[in-house]
């Protein structure tokens, strides 16, 4: 009996589904007609065929409501705003890494905001020598730049650091040798490894040394005919101690100078600052390893230098003029918003008294703990308020990392909101996913980490208090807290 109840049930709903009116017919309602004013009939029309399948014999009668023209029309506006909402999203991120790589590493400065606002609106001069009316370089909108900044003779600039590894190594090495410590053949995110670099710049690796220890001899002894350069790859995401050696950069210059082959130094993330006074770590600098004798280094733009994604060349000008005459580098070049974008950042490094107030990703690393504690305090119970008595709020200290390979192994004192489900026990996990869930759902998503049974909201990076305030009500409506 129930099993021929439930087929009248589904014939039924088969019989309503048939019924559904025509694509012709809905693009004709009223409601449907301003929609087509608003997006345009091929959108329009598009969703709603979809919409109608999707609802033709199906169990989800919801989708279309009592299949009115009210409702149908609703159904649709629905689902066309969805179709056009933007997939690229503003975020709080309180996971507590500051550059992460999964949120687009360093935010921009104000100044690079303005000039990527300009130059997107216009033509420019991007290869324009309005000197001479010429066609020029588009490197020349930040070559003396970098020059002026590291001390370089030359420099050039590709896509990213991993392109700028590829194309230097393929320019200078191609078909010979380079000589690395076994110890710097890293593996970053996104499989990123440099074996794997050498293999594709079609150059043939050459180990030296150990994993742990590698000597001057190493080095000597591995030069060779087929010797092309010397290449010393910046530790990334981990960090080595113990029994350990190394050779240092001004050695290794030498060892390659003498038998005639640039020394080149890939430092990934690229600080042009001493981080040492805004009371960080020491991380090596460009300036610092030209000074000891490589001829060239590469780093990245959106890291620690706090820009847009960029992989910078800079170096001896024999060796950059090179690197820019190789045909791979037009496949790695960067648009004219990346170039505006830098300029305008590099513009900041010329003011380095104000570069901590200007520079966001400085700033955030920079940030007493002080400061964040206070907002914790002052945030705790807005969020207590909002999620009832099924959670526990609190605030605590906690450790910010840095992020994207900057400064491994150097934590930050920072604080959290601490969000534990009230009573523990089973389930407690579910409850956590699920407010995770509801953060993420917010006009403005906001991703915190889990850890230790709690949901912590790292605060180091929340600068614009009202507006994560202001959202936190809806956390009632998303998750039905």
């Amino acid at each position: 009996m129930t099993a021929q109840g439930d087929g009248a049930t589904v014939d039924s709903a088969c019989a309503r589904f048939r019924d559904l009116p025509s694509v012709h017919r809905v693009l004709e309602w009223p409601g449907v007609v301003a929609l087509v004013e608003q997006y345009g009939r091929t959108l329009v029309r598009h969703e709603a065929r979809a919409l109608l399948e999707q609802g033709r014999c199906s169990a989800q009668a919801e989708i279309v409501g009592e299949f009115s023209e009210e409702g149908i029309a609703h159904a649709l506006r629905e689902r066309i705003a969805e179709r056009l909402a933007p997939r690229t999203k503003e975020v709080f991120n309180l996971t507590g890494t500051v550059l992460h790589t999964n949120l687009g590493r360093a935010p921009l400065a104000d100044a690079a905001v303005q000039s990527l606002e300009r130059t997107m609106r216009s033509a420019v001069n991007l290869e324009f020598d309005l000197k001479t009316g010429q066609r020029g370089d588009r490197d020349w909108l930040i070559e003396d730049l970098l020059c002026e900044l590291t001390g370089a003779e030359a420099a050039t600039v590709v896509n990213n650091n991993a392109a700028a590894v590829l194309l230097t190594i393929s320019a200078l090495a191609g078909r010979r040798e380079v000589i690395v410590s076994r110890g710097e053949l890293i593996e970053i995110g996104g499989a990123f490894r440099m074996p794997d670099v050498m293999k594709c710049a079609g150059a043939k690796m050459v180990e030296v040394g150990t994993t742990n220890r590698t000597h001057v001899q190493d080095y000597s002894d591995a030069i060779g005919p087929k010797s092309a350069l010397i290449l010393r790859a910046h530790a990334s995401n981990f960090v080595m101690t113990g029994f350990t050696a190394s050779v240092e950069e001004a050695k290794l210059a030498e060892i390659a100078h003498r038998a005639q082959i640039p020394f080149v130094v890939d430092l990934g993330s690229g600080s042009l600052v001493d981080l040492v006074q805004y009371g960080l770590a020491h991380e090596p600098m460009p300036q610092e390893m030209l000074a000891q004798g490589a001829d060239v280094v590469t780093f990245s733009g959106d890291k620690l230098l706090g820009g847009p994604q960029a992989g910078l060349i800079v170096g001896k000008k024999q060796w950059i003029q090179k690197i820019k005459r190789q045909p791979l580098r037009r496949a790695l070049r960067v648009s004219k918003l990346t170039m505006a974008a830098l300029e305008a950042t590099l513009f900041l490094y010329r003011q380095p008294e104000q570069l901590a107030e200007r520079l966001p990703a400085l700033r955030m690393l920079a940030r007493p703990q002080g400061q964040i504690a206070a907002l914790a305090r002052r945030l705790a119970p807005m969020l207590a308020s909002v999620l009832g008595p099924a959670f526990l709020v609190s605030h605590a200290p906690v450790q910010s990392e840095i992020g994207s390979g900057s400064l491994p192994g150097q934590v930050l004192p920072s604080a959290a909101l601490v969000v534990r489900p009230c009573g523990g026990g089973r389930g407690s996990g579910a409850k956590l996913q699920r407010l995770a869930r509801a953060m993420w759902a917010l006009p403005v998503p906001v991703i915190g980490r889990i850890a230790d049974g709690a949901l912590l909201l790292d605060l180091r990076t929340l600068f614009d208090e009202a507006a994560f305030a202001a959202q936190l009500p809806a956390l009632r409506a998303a998750g039905g807290f």
